[in-house]
């Protein structure tokens, strides 16, 4: 029985492994169609965004299964619904990947008001702390969970200097009003989704420890 349940876990960190490269492609492609201005990749991520939904599906359904037809322990059951709270955020994180392509779309075929520099730099930031925080779960990573957390903080300041950046071109010229505001919402939508790798993060440590929102320092 114990080796069934093995073999399910097995095919759980699989299937999350899965989902976190589909994410982790999604914001890959986003950031390029944006700098690219690439319409026909941004819409590519928008249909794919279907794909991701199914993911989390069918992990959502394999977590239920796991609990109604064995008989896990507590540090099984932690994991288990660890994993169900993380699709949530991976899910959200698709679907902002999503926000920021139909964006790109709206803006296409129109120069941008500055060089995108920050904006990158965060949809490389994010890539890692998915990466990092999907890797903490399925390695049992505690410092690697912790790391990502923290990690978090390089998002949040790219974040205030694309703001900041964008606030100066308005101020420079006001015609540029309209296009900052959309830029900031991509970098926001950025910012959002190193929120939800954080809190996959904190997922983590929770599957691990049994206590949830804690830094390393605490």
């Amino acid at each position: 029985m114990r080796s069934r349940f093995d073999e399910q876990l097995t095919n759980l960190n699989n299937k999350l492994i899965e989902m976190g490269a589909m994410i982790e492609d999604a914001i890959t492609k986003t950031i390029r169609a944006l700098i690219e201005q690439d319409v026909r990749l941004a819409k590519s991520i928008i249909a794919g965004e279907e794909e991701i939904d199914q993911m989390e599906r069918d992990i959502e359904s394999l977590c239920l299964k796991l609990l109604l037809q064995q008989q896990p322990i507590a540090k099984d059951l932690r994991l288990i619904s660890s994993a169900l709270k993380m699709i949530t955020d991976m899910e959200r994180i698709g679907d902002h990947a999503e926000d920021i392509s139909e964006i790109t779309l709206f803006l296409a075929g129109t120069p941008y008001i500055k060089e995108l520099e920050h904006i990158p730099q965060m949809a490389e930031a994010t890539v890692k702390m998915v990466k990092d925080a999907i890797d903490a779960f399925v390695k049992r990573d505690l410092e690697l969970a912790y790391a990502c957390i923290d990690y978090d903080e390089v998002v949040d300041n790219l974040f205030i200097n694309v703001k900041n950046d964008l606030i100066d071109l308005i101020r420079i010229d006001s015609a540029n009003g309209e296009q900052a505001i959309d830029l900031l919402m991509i970098a926001k939508y950025f910012e959002r989704i190193g929120d939800h790798a954080t809190n996959i993060a904190e997922w983590v440590v929770f599957s691990l420890t049994g206590n949830h929102k804690r830094s390393r320092d605490e």
